[in-house]
């Protein structure tokens, strides 16, 4: 970090913008971090300062972005680019990594995404799309028996997805979306899919809107619990790199997928610049898309900036640009990460906050290990007057660690995750399991 260096911008409050504030704040090229709106592990990371400025307040963010002269904003979260946060900072004259309104949409509507991948040819399921839960009901009584995936089509923080393995199941889960609006706004309509079957893998690629740079694979495990079961989640962990997604493999993603992508949305007058986000289903007809995000996976981020061994800054800088070409290539640590996501009693369903969490010094004491706050704040201080740490979310913690491959990393995240307590407090334990 250099004291005379360029002011970076994260707008976000999660574990994903725990990670870019930890990564960012390491550069040569970075003075100042500021985190908006931060939590407690982003206002105590060295380098970083959280200011209290929500990532849906579009005029206090460029007016905060103005104020303090930053070079470069970097949009953590969905819903500020689906609001169209980039579009007002270029307005403003202000340098931002992340993709505009009009190509956020590729994740700010399941409908849009699925539409341009089939005028692009990205292999992707079978799909219908839907307004009606009557008519959505009628098409898929007219099918044969089916497992079938039920889609909410705007965002619905990572959990407006059912899978559906019987035509009844199915049935149900349109009325949920579309009649009973399950997902509020975001189930004004429904995307119906075939269930693809294999193994699922996420691919994130910078992009500047002509040049891609893709990143090593991480795995992504979005069930609540252990063996995959349960609920779906904004993930409850990672692991990178994934064994599944060799050179070969990779190459298949990049041609069959990321370049019809960028080309097609840079025909469609939507260049994308930004992280594009490929969740993958690796099916036994090749890698399929199952979705598109348009921002670093979280919890996939931790695990891929605990393993980038240069410099992160230049590349998003260059990459808002539009001059990617120019950059370094990012180098990588030849050792595995791992995330394991601490969660509060509840969640994905309700669950209280303001839980005192304990054990974050002893955690952070391990080598190779970083604890990123999720769904954090500061509470009281006690009794000595020192600042204490409480739940503020569902997912709480990132706890990631390195290792000489999967199997050690896992055992390095779960030993931290044991010095780590609250009322309440729970994870899943087979993380990366699949990796090894």
């Amino acid at each position: 970090m250099n004291a005379g260096g360029e002011t970076v911008l994260v707008v976000g409050g999660g574990g994903r913008e725990h990670a870019l504030c930890w990564k960012l704040a390491q550069s040569p090229e970075v003075g100042t971090v500021l985190c908006a709106p931060g939590n407690a592990g982003t206002g105590t990371e060295p380098g970083v300062e959280n200011v209290p400025v929500q990532d849906d307040d579009l005029p206090g963010l460029v007016a905060l972005a103005r104020d303090r002269k930053v070079d470069l904003v970097v949009i953590g979260p969905e819903r500020p680019l689906v609001m169209g946060l980039t579009d007002e900072l270029e307005k403003a004259g202000i340098a931002v990594f992340g993709p505009s309104k009009a190509a956020a949409e590729l994740e700010g509507s399941k409908a849009y995404s699925k539409g341009l991948m089939k005028r692009a040819g990205v292999p992707t399921a079978a799909f219908e799309t839907f307004t009606n839960a009557h008519a959505a009901a009628d098409w898929i009584s007219g099918r044969s028996e089916q497992a079938l995936v039920v889609k909410a089509d705007g965002l619905a923080a990572g959990k407006g997805v059912i899978v559906c393995d019987t035509r009844d199941e199915a049935m149900d889960a349109v009325r949920r979306v579309l009649a009973d609006r399950e997902f509020g706004e975001a189930g004004a309509r429904a995307v119906v899919e075939e269930k693809l079957v294999g193994e699922e893998a996420s691919v994130l690629a910078i992009v500047d809107g002509a040049t891609i740079v893709p990143l090593p694979a991480a795995q992504d495990h979005k069930a609540a619990h252990d063996g995959d079961r349960g609920p779906n989640t904004g993930g409850m962990g990672a692991y990178s790199p994934a064994r599944l997604v060799h050179e070969r493999r990779m190459q298949q993603v990049v041609e069959q997928v990321l370049i019809p992508t960028v080309h097609r949305m840079q025909r469609d007058g939507r260049p994308f610049r930004g992280i594009l986000y490929a969740g993958l289903m690796f099916t036994r007809r090749g890698p399929m898309v199952l979705e598109f995000n348009a921002r670093f996976g979280d919890p996939e981020v931790q695990p891929l900036l605990m393993r980038m061994s240069s410099d992160l800054y230049p590349l998003l800088k260059a990459a808002a640009a539009g001059k990617l070409e120019d950059a370094a290539p990012p180098t990588w640590d030849d050792r595995a990460a791992v995330c394991v996501v601490m969660a509060s009693e509840g969640y994905p369903g309700d669950y209280e906050t303001g839980k005192t969490i304990r054990g974050l010094p002893e955690a952070a004491d391990l080598p190779d290990t970083e604890v990123f706050h999720a769904g954090t704040k500061f509470g009281t201080p006690d009794a000595d007057g020192r600042e204490q740490v409480v739940t503020a979310g569902g997912r709480v913690l990132g706890v990631t660690a390195l290792g000489e491959d999967v199997t050690d990393a896992k055992r390095r995240a779960y030993e931290a995750v044991r010095r780590i307590r609250w009322e309440g407090a729970w994870c899943r334990t087979d993380i990366a399991d699949k990796g090894r």
